[in-house]
Formats: structure tokens, sequence, C-alpha cells
């Protein structure tokens, strides 16, 4: 990877720091990141991956910008209601560092799709609302061995943490089956606090950082709570469970699985 002038400067305050470096920067700047959502999560997400210098961003979604989703959903902006999110999320990237190249999906993940899409990719970050989608991707990642790095939100209270296949537990470890339609109402229905989800965001991208790097110690096996009311973080630790129906002892799902329609990334 070439440094220019112009990179040495901008990552500058990467490139001073030893656990980083050009050797480092170099890789981010090799590397490629699936972002899966371009709302809540993946503004902030996207925004630091964008930032720090990933060589190739790819942002799924196939929602439009709503006027609600200003609150939260950061780089769109008032111009962009109606426009499709991975649109508006490529122009302020783009409007951030021109050395990265962003890809779109206009689309929702499935079972058909999934594979084909992360298979290039070197890690996948999880920015859905939903649960079918994350069980979709936490077995696509599974299958095809990517680090996940997984984010949620509801109300005032956060989640995140990270499945390295083959090194820890994976999502069905936390939740071997998803909850009933209709038990666990959406942020649309709940509502968020706006600012939550740039505290998970940019944990998740700080992860996604690490992961590329090789630095430090990630979220693998611990679940990072946070509660926005008494500004307090919890760490929970996370056990690979031998009854996984994915990833235990004796795994039952061998393919990837189709839990109802998909919801639309509305975080």
């Amino acid at each position: 990877m070439e440094f220019t002038e112009e990179r040495i400067k901008r990552y500058a305050r990467h490139i001073i720091l030893p656990e980083v470096g050009g050797e480092g920067q170099g890789k981010l700047l090799s590397s490629k990141v699936l972002l899966i959502g371009a709302g809540g999560l993946g503004a902030p997400c996207g925004y630091y991956l964008g930032a720090a210098g990933i060589g190739t961003l790819g942002i799924v979604d196939y929602d439009t910008v709503d006027l609600s989703n200003l609150q939260r959903q950061i780089w769109h902006g008032t111009a962009d209601v109606g426009r499709y999110k991975v649109d508006s999320a490529r122009d302020s990237i783009e409007r951030i560092n021109p050395d990265v190249k962003v890809v779109t999906y206009k689309e929702g993940i499935n079972a058909a799709n999934i594979k084909d899409i992360i298979k290039d990719y070197d890690v996948v970050v999880d920015a859905t609302d939903n649960f079918p989608t994350r069980y979709l991707i936490n077995d696509a990642c599974h299958f095809m061995k990517k680090p996940l790095v997984y984010g949620s939100i509801f109300r005032f209270d956060g989640q995140a943490t990270v499945f390295l296949p083959d090194e820890g537990p994976c999502y069905r470890c936390l939740f071997p089956t998803p909850p009933p339609a209709g038990l666990v109402p959406s942020c649309q229905e709940a509502g968020v606090l706006g600012v939550l989800p740039g505290v998970i965001g940019a944990i998740q991208a700080n992860e996604a950082i690490k992961i590329i790097l090789g630095i430090g110690r990630t979220l693998n096996g611990r679940l990072l709570i946070y509660d926005a009311l008494d500004m307090k973080f919890t760490e929970m630790k996370l056990r690979q469970d031998k009854a996984c129906p994915l990833c235990g002892e004796n795994p039952t799902v061998f393919e990837l699985i189709e839990y109802g329609d998909l919801c639309e990334f509305k975080n």
C-alpha cells in the first residue's frame, strides 16, 4: 500500500501509535468490512470505519430515509429523505475519506444471497434491528468462518459483542432460538434514545478495527451491556454452549434457515 504525503497526513494519529503504525494502517487500507444495516448503528459505525481508512466498506440496506430516522441516523440529512439509505451513506463516506471504496447493496439479506455477499469481506458488522436477520447473519458467518461484530439497541440500553467462529460462542449460544413474533417490540414501537446507537455503533467500529489489526482484546466471549440512564457499563461472560444447535458438540443446524419475512433495518 503506497503512502502518499496526503495519506501520511490523514492517518498521522494512527501511524504514530506503536500498536498501529504504518503497517497497521496499511492493513486497514487493504481490508474489507461489510456493514449490514445503514440505520442507527450503521451510521456511527460506518462513519468511524470510513474515517479510519477501511479500504472497502460494503453497506447492505434496502430501506429509504424517513424523517423519523434523522434523530439518530447521523449520516443522513433532511435533503436525503426519500433516498436509499445506502446512497446517502455512500455520499457521507466519500465526503469523509476518498480512500474508501464503498460498495452498496440495495437488497435485503436472505438465505439465498448472504453467502455470496459476505464471501469477500474480512469482517462482518451486524447493525440490524430484527431477530430473523441476526440469526441468518450469525449462521452464515459461522459457516463461512467470518468474524462477526454484533450490536443491538433498545430504548436506553445497548449491547455489543464479537463472535469469532471456532474461537468462542456464537449468537445462538446467547439466544438459542428466536422469540415468538411480536413478543419483543422494535425500536419503531418502543422508541430509542437518539445518542444510544452512537455509543454502541462506535464500539462496533472499534472492535472491527481491532480484529483487522490483531491488537488488544476483543469482546469475544464477553457481552458488553450499556445503560444510558445510569451511565453504566456491565460486562457479562459468554461461554460456548455445548448444546448450541450451531456450534455445540452435536449441532443440528447445517444450513441457512429463513426465519420468516425479514424486517427493514429501522434501528
